[in-house]
């Protein structure tokens, strides 16, 4: 049956549908020998697909990872960085940095830590980022100064970001020091820095941010830098989401 280029190529673990789809804008796929263009269909039973020249198919798709990162201090959430910076795929072991098609799912600011998926199954990659799904994210956040009741019944309310609320947020003080506090937030929406521009709108600037848990994936004792398997629970719980 025909099914849409990035969706293929998605599900043959190849990329998530999103770097499927630049892929394939920047002209590297070709479906019968002619270059592809999002949106197009095709039946792997019956179309020849190919990627930078190179046929693939269901049958040479690789074996299916679920990862779980407790990602340091000054690593980026990308594959390539263009600049020589570490990435996440500097700290899996060498025989899954390449040619797995493994990638992380979100991404963390470079200098945020904490929980971070990587895989290279495209359906879960696509369900954990789209925002209709509302994954929530549990972080441990320090800010700046003591936030009043009533800042944090505002954070838990939403602002305005960009013309745009935010979606409820749960909010609570951990522990309290002179010049800071520690919070946790669960969010159930994933906008660029939202933690950080929430912090700073609301006059309380983040300190630090780690991420502790991924729906009921968490990290646990897992150590800084090191990454382990999901286990087959956490994955039937993320894709059920």
């Amino acid at each position: 049956m025909a099914e849409r280029l990035q969706k293929l190529l998605s599900q043959w673990g190849i990329a998530s549908r999103r770097q499927a789809e630049a892929l394939i804008e920047s002209g590297r796929a070709d479906v019968n020998g002619a270059i592809a263009h999002v949106g197009q269909k095709a039946d792997p039973l019956v179309d020849r697909v190919a990627l930078d020249g190179q046929i693939i198919t269901p049958e040479n798709r690789p074996d299916a990872y679920y990862l779980l990162l407790n990602k340091p201090l000054d690593v980026v959430c990308t594959c390539d960085d263009p600049w020589g910076r570490s990435t996440v795929l500097d700290l899996l072991p060498a025989p899954l940095r390449t040619g797995l098609g493994i990638h992380p799912v979100g991404r963390l600011d470079a200098n945020s830590t904490g929980a971070l998926i990587l895989t290279n199954d495209g359906d879960l990659t696509y369900r954990l980022t789209h925002p209709r799904h509302h994954i929530p994210k549990t972080y441990r956040v320090w800010v700046q100064g003591r936030p009043s009741p009533a800042v944090l019944a505002q954070w838990r309310r939403g602002i305005l970001l960009e013309q745009r609320r935010t979606l409820p947020a749960q909010v609570r003080p951990v522990t309290y020091q002179s010049t800071r506090t520690e919070l946790e937030v669960i969010l159930r929406e994933g906008r660029k820095r939202q933690i950080r521009r929430v912090a700073e709108a609301l006059g309380h600037p983040v300190l630090q941010l780690h991420r502790i848990a991924i729906g009921s994936v968490s990290l646990a004792s897992l150590m800084s830098g090191n990454v382990r398997d999901l286990t087959k629970h956490e994955v039937m719980g993320l894709e059920q989401r």
